[in-house]
């Protein structure tokens, strides 16, 4: 393999560092915002409930078969599958990356062995 192409192969794996970074920070955006409004709706829940005892209410009853308690916990499931394939494919392309980077901090040694 020619220095030209060894290169070529570091700039190549730099611009898809980059490229990953760039779809990472997008993904990462639409996944906070969506942690932002499903803590907001946990937080008010927490604080109704804590409020609860000073309305004279003492015991609560939920209904585990309700369609709205299924359907939020279906969609809290959904936000955290969709934060564990996240997290996934972040740690797949960083172990590639990692095996990458040490491929082509090698080919510099040798590139500034064979300069030098």
């Amino acid at each position: 393999m020619s220095d030209n192409e060894r290169v070529a192969d570091i700039i190549d794996a730099h611009q898809e560092l980059v490229r990953h970074i760039e779809q990472g920070a997008a993904r990462m955006r639409v996944l906070s915002a969506l942690t932002l409004i499903v803590a907001a709706v946990l937080a008010a829940s927490y604080l109704s409930q804590l409020a609860l005892p000073l309305t004279g209410t003492t015991t609560v009853t939920v209904n585990l078969s309700d369609p709205y308690n299924i359907a939020v916990e279906l969609v809290v499931l959904a936000l955290a599958l969709v934060w564990l394939y996240v997290g996934v494919q972040d740690y797949r392309f960083s172990s590639r990356m990692k095996r990458d980077i040490l491929e082509a901090r090698l080919k510099e040694k040798q590139i500034q062995d064979r300069i030098g």
